[in-house]
């Protein structure tokens, strides 16, 4: 899209009536589920249960206190929900990417510096179990690959640190890189972390924007700007590796086989910062299947992103599978061997409240109302002009393809016919529905396999950001109010609690 180009119009995704007290209901059971884990998290804590967490559900330490991000962070968030949020209805979409921008990389920092400059940023990467520690050791790139993998199980003289052996080795080469390039150190990585994490206040609503959702853009940049999850953005690579995700599925969505492709490369590189990022292919599905034009040959452009980089470190002598088979391995030679599945399980539900904010339930309950009622209309109606389009295109009756004479078997052909309906139903029902659906399918896989023990409000922020778009299904009137809960929520663990990465 050009910058300074209006954002299409496109219908209101709110089919659910304003005034609808299961928007409470379902924030009350928010309040439940995180006061039973703070309650049970407390117990098991002092009876000596292993949950190494001491604010659990959250890893960080209770600690109430400020900082001189206090007053940074309340008039970032004042200018947002002021005339913010006024203006990201009506500003040109060039001018609000660029404000929406700033505006979360002033948030992310305002977040980190109540914790003061050397504990909120500069030493958060720095302790022994984090990737800076092993880039010094790291004098030849293509040798650190080849022998990655043997260096991933704990207990050996030449273990990789806690984080390093927990990931692929593309998270270890983006401090490489930056190191390389002259800037080193913890306080030249946080700001990268920051200044990459901020930019999903672009990606999304410029994937929403592509895919035709111009106003549930508009409605959800707000949200992203004043993420809960920005406490962990600054500074954490996950903060990196959100706005990685993010980047690539926006490339994938916006129009052109080269788009397609690069969406594809960072999409196939994100898989080299995190094995839990394979979980990313329902998100990249579902913006493929929002195409308005060009599927099939994006999809290729995108697989052969992917298979590139891929091939690339498998050349280079790291192989992803052998990677994930040895973390399997090392995970459980640490704490997760501690931690109960019992409690995480749902327990991390709470963690992911407290990074996308208390707006996720009712703006996922909403998503799924609309899902529904577009469903039942579509199923009234029949098959709509979109779904006789891609019959013609498919060869339905009258186009001159299979089916018009060609020897077709009737069954086969009805078969097909109703396969098109369904995609057509499917992609009917919007990105608003689809992307958060797909984050959400994505975090259950996560959370069910046990690999995602605690720590989830930092490693699920790639994750969270999509389950924001469902925001657009909010009432306008009560959008504001949602607003200053997102952001009190990120000021109350902030100032709360002592987070760390």
């Amino acid at each position: 899209m050009r910058p300074g180009a209006t954002l299409p119009r496109s219908p209101a995704p709110d089919r659910v009536p304003a005034r609808d007290r299961g928007d409470l209901v379902v924030l009350g059971v928010e309040a439940a589920l995180l006061a039973a884990a703070v309650a049970v998290g407390a117990v098991l804590n002092h009876r000596g249960v292993g949950l190494h967490a001491d604010a659990a559900p959250l890893y960080a330490t209770w600690r109430p206190h400020l900082g001189w991000g206090t007053p940074a962070a309340l008039l970032v968030a004042a200018a947002v929900l002021g005339p913010g949020l006024r203006w990201a209805r009506t500003a040109r979409w060039g001018p609000l990417l660029c404000a929406g921008y700033l505006a979360a990389v002033a948030w992310t920092l305002a977040l980190a510096l109540v914790d003061g400059w050397s504990a909120g940023l500069t030493r958060r990467l720095t302790p022994q179990a984090e990737y800076l520690r092993e880039v010094p050791g790291v004098t030849d790139v293509r040798g650190m690959l080849a022998g990655f993998t043997d260096r991933i199980l704990d207990f050996q003289p030449d273990s990789w640190s806690t984080h390093t052996a927990g990931h692929p080795p593309g998270a270890l080469l983006v401090f490489v890189g930056l190191d390389r390039v002259g800037l080193g150190g913890g306080t030249a990585a946080a700001l990268a972390c920051v200044l990459v994490g901020a930019s999903v206040a672009v990606s999304v609503p410029v994937a929403l924007g592509a895919l035709g959702a111009g106003e549930a853009a508009r409605t959800v940049l707000p949200f992203l700007v004043l993420l809960p999850g920005a406490v962990w953005v600054g500074a954490s690579a996950d903060g990196v590796f959100a706005g990685v995700v993010a980047a690539g599925l926006a490339l994938l969505a916006v129009r052109g086989p080269a788009t397609a492709l690069a969406g594809g490369l960072l999409l196939g590189f994100a898989l080299h910062l995190s094995y839990g990022f394979v979980l990313v292919g329902p998100l990249a599905l579902a913006v493929l299947a929002l195409r308005p034009t060009r599927r099939r040959g994006a999809l290729l452009a995108g697989a052969a992103g992917v298979a590139t980089v891929v091939a690339a470190f498998a050349l280079a002598g790291f192989h992803w599978w052998q990677g994930y088979d040895r973390v399997v391995e090392r995970y459980y030679q640490g704490w997760a061997a501690d931690r109960p599945y019992g409690y995480w399980v749902w327990a991390n539900l709470a963690a992911l409240l407290l990074s996308a904010g208390p707006v996720a339930g009712p703006a996922l309950r909403r998503a799924l109302l609309a899902a529904r009622a577009g469903w039942r209309a579509a199923a009234r109606a029949g098959i709509g002009p979109s779904g006789r389009a891609a019959f013609a295109a498919a060869g339905g009756p009258g186009s001159g393809g299979p089916g018009s004479g060609d020897g077709r078997p009737l069954g086969g052909l009805v078969g097909h016919r109703r396969l098109v309906a369904l995609a057509s139903r499917v992609r009917g029902l919007g990105p608003t529905v689809l992307l958060p659906g797909a984050a959400a399918l994505a975090v259950i896989g996560a959370d069910l396999s046990g690999m995602s023990k605690a720590e989830v409000e930092r490693i699920w922020l790639p994750f969270a950001v999509w389950l924001l778009v469902a925001a657009a299904h909010l009432p306008a009137p009560a959008r504001r109010w949602w607003l200053a809960g997102q952001a009190l929520t990120a000021l109350a663990v902030n100032h709360l609690l002592l987070t760390v990465s």
